[in-house]
């Protein structure tokens, strides 16, 4: 049992809290990862879905998009939902119905069924990310929420990389059982995770006798003035929109300009791209939640500090690999931007924890969420259009660079003032 303390908080030293604090990270990483999974391992198999159903280029490339639309739009909306509702079962309930569309796509025989299924893919899967992040912002305080944070991305991460399996059991069982034995698995998962995952609600007596609004009281209405009312949370709304135009921008054509700069066949610039990205990425979500977590000791804003020096790095290394004639270091740079990038995904809902009413945590990354995918959707449109006017690539990258400078300039102004104080420990 958790013990309440003389103000009515709970101490969170307790081993048993603490276990489940990290219990919860670790089911959601394979919650997360599976999330990823499936979103993804769709553009793995073009190959196998084309030949059993039909579609030109531009209708494959429908199917990601329409997902990503869907998602987009209703991800603060499900952000609401879940800092209106149990987040736990808001996450349940997102992991089954995924699971299930994950399985009905697998029975799609016609080109308008799968973009169907598409698309609701974009509605369940929209409720996970901000319920997951919220959910854990709930259960760690400044000491480990960053570290947590940033276990839980790797999953994330993981779950992408692992997206080729889909196509390796397409070769070999039919693009369908992928669909089949995936959704199958979240179905399954599901199961556990209801059985687990609960929400941390230490403290809610205390709040209500204090006369503060419960999160039975949150509205969409009152949360989004909430959030788009203070100067902080609109600095991390154009930090986190144009750090996913950097982030799209690099990761989706530099496997273009490894072909063509050093004259790497397709299949290796694109192994080199995303295999030296993702690695490092991986090892910078850890790296960044922990010395967030431990500068946090002695200085409160060290999760604003620790993804700001890593944009005065991230933006130099971009530069370094679109100019240089060597592979090694254009690689190497790749991995430091990755690196350093990653910092930023570590510590976003740790700096929303400072930024925000703890109510509209779930609320505050939905809309973020929503200003990413829109900004990494037009980004990766307008390179397309500049590849079309016979613009170099390096352009592009310059262009990543440039955001990259501005989102560390937005970053040095998300300075909260008083706000930690209504967003616990």
């Amino acid at each position: 049992m958790e013990r309440p303390m003389a103000n009515g908080s709970t101490n969170d030293n307790t081993t048993p809290t603490v276990f489940r604090a990290w219990m919860t990270v670790a089911l959601l990483w394979f919650v997360g990862c599976l999330n990823y999974l499936d979103r993804v391992m769709l553009t793995t198999m073009r190959q196998s879905i084309v030949e059993a159903i039909p579609m030109t280029d531009a209708q494959f490339g429908l199917l990601t998009t329409v997902f990503l639309l869907v998602y987009a739009v209703l991800s603060p909306f499900a952000g609401y939902l879940a800092d209106r509702y149990n987040r736990s079962r808001v996450i349940v309930v997102s992991l089954i119905a995924w699971s299930l569309i994950t399985w009905l796509t697998a029975h799609a025989t016609t080109y308008g069924q799968l973009l169907a299924t598409r698309a609701l893919m974009g509605v369940s899967e929209a409720c996970y990310i901000p319920a997951a992040l919220a959910l854990i912002a709930d259960f760690h305080g400044v000491k480990t929420r960053s570290l947590a944070n940033g276990v839980h991305l790797s999953g994330v991460m993981v779950g992408a990389g692992l997206g080729g399996v889909g196509g390796w059991i397409a070769e070999r069982h039919g693009w369908a059982q992928s669909f089949a034995w995936f959704g199958q698995l979240g179905v399954a998962l599901a199961i556990g995770t209801a059985f687990y995952l609960r929400d941390r609600r230490s403290g809610t007596e205390a709040v209500i006798a204090a006369g503060a609004k419960s999160e039975s009281d949150v509205r969409l209405g009152e949360a989004l003035r909430s959030l788009l009312g203070r100067r902080e949370f609109l600095f991390a709304l154009g930090y986190w929109g144009l750090l996913g135009a950097s982030g799209w921008a690099v990761v989706g054509w530099m496997p273009t300009y490894l072909n063509e700069q050093f004259h790497l066949s397709q299949g290796v610039a694109g192994l080199s791209a995303t295999g030296y990205y993702q690695s490092a990425s991986l090892v910078g979500v850890i790296f960044g939640g922990f010395w967030a977590d431990r500068w946090s000791r002695t200085t409160p804003h060290a999760p604003v500090l620790v993804p700001l020096i890593g944009m005065g790095v991230a933006a130099p290394a971009i530069l370094l690999a679109s100019s240089t004639s060597v592979l090694p270091v254009a690689l190497g740079a790749l991995m430091v931007f990755g690196l350093t990038k990653a910092f930023a995904d570590a510590n976003m809902m740790p700096i929303l924890t400072l930024v925000s009413d703890r109510r509209y945590r779930a609320t505050g990354y939905g809309v973020l969420n929503l200003c990413a995918c829109v900004v990494g959707g037009a980004t990766i449109y307008a390179g397309g259009a500049l590849r079309d006017a016979k613009i170099d690539v390096s352009s592009i990258f310059h262009f990543g660079a440039a955001c990259v400078a501005i989102c560390g300039v937005l970053l040095y102004f998300v300075k909260p003032r008083g706000l930690a104080a209504s967003a616990p420990s």
